[in-house]
């Protein structure tokens, strides 16, 4: 879409994929500075400036000098309308492959890219939905027209599109604990396709809906070919906190364990009491597991956890050896580092919990205000 002579709008889907290839980018940031600080986006090659709107009210020479020559351009701003006036301005000066972020922030916030992570033994499939703007990562496990979602993300329509392109049947959604940075879309999924939704019951105690218990020791089925996806309870993220084993390949490990850092105990308000629980399903719990599986986690915090096409994972074993947050020998300094100079919190976390809970109905506009900004589930996520 062309809206003047040299003026382009670009998708975050556009946007996604320069990210993920890896591609050259100058973006300037015209939000206020301290949403800037907050949040932006990031990646290999993309240089980022902050110049807020206010002062390019007359112009856009605070900032053509520091635009290169010779770089494709993009203006963002939290919803569009500031990011195309200024975008217009750059292009009016005599600026060329200048383009602006359509929807915004909030649009990058809310886009997902499908990946697929690899094959299931018995003929199935599993693929990672990467939410590429807030860190968030959603999972499909599909077998024989079959399929299971985990940690299903608010944008529901998304999966439901994408089963329907493959001739899929949502059989189940499952939450691996009870989210604290996003708005949880397994329950409104399984109520649409008539799925069940799955919840640990250590997180549910004040949930106000009926749910089924996703209890260590009971096998979810995924088609006729039964993969099998088997929880293992792993507290420390929340009380409640359950890994998926798919398939004897893959461990789907929810908030625990990201690829570069571990899961922060401290959202339910609970970092004393739960520490210990974290150090024992990292150090002890896991190690149990083959060191062959798949961590496939339900975040990640940074954009150098991106590998092939915007994949998340990482062999186990590998982890143990690269992990900072799985090195950590001494119990004491284990515990200051999960409980001490931590991130700050996201984004309206208690509301988001409240409203997972099923306890108050926030309106479409209202959610996507409560997520904006980054998921900072991760002890090292600053």
């Amino acid at each position: 879409m062309t809206t003047g002579t040299d003026l382009r709008m670009m998708t975050a889907k556009e946007l996604t994929r320069i990210v993920l290839n890896k591609e050259e980018l100058f973006i300037l940031d015209v939000r206020n500075e301290s949403d800037f600080n907050d949040w932006k986006i990031e990646g290999e090659r993309i240089e980022v400036i902050n110049i807020p709107y206010f002062e390019l009210l007359d112009g856009a020479d605070p900032a053509l000098d520091k635009i290169p020559n010779g770089k494709k351009v993009l203006v963002v701003c939290a919803k569009e309308g500031s990011s195309q006036f200024v975008a217009e301005q750059i292009v009016e000066a005599g600026r060329s492959d200048v383009f602006y972020l359509q929807g915004g922030m909030k649009s990058w916030s809310e886009h997902l890219e499908p990946v697929k992570i690899g094959d299931l033994k018995d003929g199935g499939s599993i693929y990672q939905f990467v939410r590429i703007g807030k860190g968030c990562l959603s999972y499909m496990v599909v077998s024989n027209g079959e399929a299971a979602m985990v940690d299903t993300l608010r944008m529901t329509d998304v999966f439901e599109s994408f089963a329907q392109e493959n001739q899929l049947q949502i059989k189940h959604t499952i939450d691996t604990h009870l989210h604290a940075d996003h708005i949880s879309g397994g329950r409104t999924l399984a109520d649409k396709v008539g799925a069940t939704y799955w919840l640990p019951p250590k997180d549910a105690e004040e949930v106000v809906f009926n749910y089924s218990k996703l209890d260590e020791g009971h096998a979810i089925t995924v088609g006729n070919t039964k993969i099998n996806i088997q929880p293992v309870y792993s507290p420390g993220h929340t009380i409640g906190s359950t890994s998926l084993i798919v398939d004897d390949q893959y461990l789907l490990t929810g908030d625990i364990l990201f690829i570069e850092s571990i899961g922060r105990p401290d959202l339910a308000g609970k970092a004393e009491d739960w520490v210990g629980d974290l150090r024992n399903t990292l150090y002890n719990r896991y190690k149990e597991l083959s060191n062959d599986l798949i961590v496939l986690p339900a975040h990640f915090g940074k954009v150098s956890e991106l590998g092939d096409s915007g994949k998340v994972f990482a062999r186990l074993g590998d982890l143990y050896q690269k992990n900072p947050g799985l090195n950590i020998r001494d119990e004491a300094e284990f515990r200051r580092t999960v409980t001490e100079n931590l991130p700050p919190q996201p984004n309206a976390y208690q509301e988001i919990r409240q409203t997972n809970m099923g306890k108050i109905q926030p309106t479409d506009e209202e959610q996507r205000e409560m997520e904006i900004g980054p998921n900072r589930c991760a002890v090292h996520d600053k």
